[in-house]
């Protein structure tokens, strides 16, 4: 007997039903169908009366047990949404997630304070991944010479391929923190950095969707999840010109310690721990 085709609205409905049941969140039913449809969200709604074609049905029913075993939603779409854009994302960069999308309305913001008119800005992105910090800074302020830095050479292949598909002049560097810039013997004003932060026992304690399927390598930051800071830290003041701005994304109750680190290593800074949207400790910015 030949399968009747569902309506999109009785697909979303059935989707939103299954994700529940799963513990999942619902909005990942329309990003899916959306996803396999081609559509914008505004006409997933004009055509939710339509019948879903069967082989589309077929796709959203297999992408739902995916996500129901942990794989990121991300992973099959291949996209997450960042300051407004499309990224490319894969298994070996981190999703970026909306705190971030904070930082760099934050650093935006330093930067017209401090160098409010000044035309060539440089910054550097370290442990880049996607590129979404570096890219979003470069388009939004043409003032400002953008170079990232990964030491994963497939999370700088999805960077590349974002830049090209966004427009972004950005300049991409192989290496280890800030090595290829102390290599260069040059001096930027901006440093920024969403390291990995995550001890190695908490990484065993993370949601298997971000454990099993996303880059250890962007996620742990050693035993005390502080490692990556203290050696950004030891580097910084080799490159800094002596009117700069460091911005970090830090762990939830990780701010105090990050500042700390930041006034061991450059007394004169000016720190400031800035809280996100849900009012949790997620930046460290500090001017020198």
């Amino acid at each position: 007997m030949k399968q009747q085709p569902m309506k999109i609205y009785e697909a979303l409905r059935w989707a939103s039903s299954f994700l529940t049941e799963h513990g999942l969140e619902q909005p990942i039913a329309e990003i899916l169908l959306k996803h396999f449809l081609g559509i914008d969200r505004t006409k997933l709604f004009q055509m939710l009366q339509e019948e879903l074609p069967i082989q589309v049905e077929q796709k959203l029913k297999d992408a739902l047990v995916k996500v129901a075993k942990g794989v990121p939603v991300q992973h099959i779409t291949k996209v997450e949404h960042f300051y407004g854009r499309e990224f490319c994302v894969n298994q070996h960069v981190l999703i970026p997630r909306p705190e971030t999308e904070e930082l760099v309305v934050g650093l935006l913001k330093r930067i017209d304070q401090i160098f409010p008119n000044q035309k060539e800005i440089s910054v550097v992105d370290v442990g880049t991944g996607s590129g979404a910090i570096a890219i979003t800074l470069a388009l939004e302020n043409p003032n400002l010479d953008v170079t990232t830095i990964d030491i994963s050479t497939d999370a700088i292949e999805v960077a590349k391929e974002n830049a090209t598909k966004l427009k972004a002049d950005v300049r991409f560097l192989e290496g280890d923190l800030l090595m290829p810039i102390v290599e260069e013997k040059a001096q930027v004003d901006i440093i920024v950095s969403n390291p990995p932060y995550i001890s190695e026992e908490d990484f065993t304690m993370l949601a298997d969707n971000v454990r099993d399927h996303e880059p250890t390598l962007a996620l742990v930051g050693g035993v005390t999840g502080y490692e990556l800071y203290e050696r950004l830290l030891i580097q910084i003041p080799k490159v800094i010109k002596k009117t700069g701005i460091i911005a970090f994304e830090v762990g939830v109750g990780q701010s105090a310690r990050v500042e700390q680190l930041i006034k061991a290593q450059i007394p004169n800074a000016n720190t400031e721990i800035v809280y996100d949207i849900n009012g949790k400790d997620r930046m460290v910015f500090a001017l020198v």
